[in-house]
């Protein structure tokens, strides 16, 4: 008889509630204009440098400026969401970015376009942590896992599908129609998010923005990122244009580190979260899994351009097999991660990158394409893994107002591991290259296989941090 009486309960507490999945996917449903957006740019550049009449070294600000605005507003939306609630902030980083995409869509030269990306990046930077945030919060920490396989849709299919799209566009279109979608899309979402999200109630401790935090923190993650990205350009650290840099970021986010655990006043991001040992595992495993995924990204569509040949747009196609992987185990993912600890699946999925990853270790001009997609698809299913329960772990035990501290944690360290993998990645695949004394098919395949390597060895790296994660089920966040 007790059984009996448990089960339905049981049944009850797993079922997500038809509200927050509303609330869900309303959120989501705006983020896809910004992390569309800002894959479709990267086919453009082309075109753009053509049609405005510039150079590529140029035009490549209107992707390195977005993404450094958006590390800059980032750290400001912990704060944002506490001081004003999580709706307005939203709808407010909604607004900035419809402004942003409407003048980038009426640019007369590559300053102008350049200056309106900075602020699509302001809109894009406050909007994904608010996302988080606004839904954890909602969810009270519960069903985590399924919410987060909800939010990941647009983070894991916007790299793949974006190029894609952003090469139809640019072929048929033209590059500012890149920027027109973006407008009815964000219209809808906004009307959405007024109609659709209850209005959450300010934090009742009316929190001072934290200046001094805010001029360290902002500038030293948009220094690193400018730095690391830098890497790849120069073929490593022994360009005074990457280390500079670096070293100033770094020394920005010390004397960050240092102001935040002595200051009297609520710092722009609470470091004492990282006397949690699983808070910490989970930020490190992030960092670490950001490397595997864009470093791989990166790497992808670089093979079948440069060794199979293959145009952008198909090039982008062949991408869509992980999209797919990645669709089929991001419910069950979503779910196992609210039942069970994070350690045992983060580990399983790593191996399963690894083994998925090593037919590109192998791989020439000549290798067997449904070889290559279907370990694109299995990659792709392992990927969720990486990412999903690793979230879930970060926000055990937290109360409602560590919420947005945690989601800007988390978002700065896959943003820097992302980048930091994505440049390792190609100083290796160039060194390689370089070191060729034939630029044959075969010396570049060669070159692409030893990156993949790299890779792989991220991903044995990471194995180490997942194994501090929970190993069962905890409690969930406070309210």
């Amino acid at each position: 008889m007790s059984d009996q009486r448990t089960k339905p309960k049981k049944a009850q507490k797993e079922k997500l509630d038809p509200a927050i999945l509303k609330v869900a996917l309303i959120l989501v449903f705006g983020a896809l204009a910004p992390l569309f957006d800002s894959t479709m740019i990267n086919v453009a550049i082309r075109t753009l440098t053509s049609d405005l009449q510039s150079s590529v070294a140029v035009i490549q600000w209107v992707i390195t400026g977005y993404v450094l605005t958006m590390g800059m507003a980032i750290p400001v939306s912990g704060w944002a969401v506490n001081r004003f609630g999580g709706k307005k902030v939203y709808m407010f980083s909604l607004a900035v970015f419809l402004a942003g995409s409407v003048l980038c869509s009426l640019a007369w030269n590559p300053g102008s376009l350049i200056g309106f990306r900075l602020l699509q990046g302001v809109g894009a930077g406050i909007l994904i942590p608010t996302l988080q945030t606004v839904l954890v919060q909602t969810a009270g920490g519960r069903n985590i896992g399924r919410i987060m396989s909800i939010i990941s849709i647009p983070t894991l299919l916007g790299p793949i599908l974006g190029p894609v799209l952003g090469g139809v566009i640019i072929n048929s279109l033209g590059w500012r129609f890149i920027f027109y979608v973006n407008i009815p899309i964000t219209l809808i979402a906004m009307l959405l998010a007024w109609r659709g999200i209850p209005a959450d109630e300010p934090s009742t401790r009316k929190q001072t923005l934290d200046l001094t935090g805010l001029l360290l923190l902002s500038p030293a993650f948009a220094i690193l990122i400018y730095g690391i990205a830098q890497i790849s350009t120069y073929g490593g650290l022994h360009s005074s244009k990457v280390v500079i840099p670096l070293v100033i970021g770094l020394v920005l986010m010390a004397a960050f580190i240092v102001y935040a655990l002595r200051t009297r006043i609520e710092p722009l991001l609470d470091l004492r979260l990282f006397k949690s040992r699983i808070f910490s595992a989970s930020n490190v495993t992030v960092f670490l899994s950001g490397m595997v995924m864009n470093g791989a990204l990166l790497l992808l569509p670089l093979y079948y351009q440069q060794v199979r040949g293959e145009s952008v747009l198909y090039t982008g196609m062949m991408m869509i097999p992980q999209g797919i992987g990645m669709l089929l185990t991001r419910s069950w993912i979503g779910s196992l991660s609210d039942r069970t600890g994070s350690r045992i699946i983060v580990i399983l999925s790593l191996l399963v990158t690894i083994f998925a990853t090593l037919p590109f270790a192998f791989a020439g001009s000549d290798t067997n394409l449904i070889l290559l997609a279907a370990a694109l698809v299995v990659r792709g299913a392992a990927l969720n893994g990486l990412l999903i329960p690793v979230m879930v772990s970060a926000y055990i035990g937290l109360r409602k107002d560590q919420i947005p501290h945690a989601s800007i944690s988390m978002r700065i360290c896959q943003t820097i591991g992302g980048a930091f993998g994505a440049a390792i990645l190609a100083t290796v695949s160039q060194h390689q290259l370089a070191g060729q004394s034939a630029s044959s098919l075969q010396s570049i395949a060669g070159a692409y296989d030893a990156a993949f390597w790299w890779s792989i060895g991220f991903a044995v790296i990471a194995l180490i941090p997942a194994l501090i994660l929970p190993s069962h089920r905890s409690s969930p966040a406070a309210g």
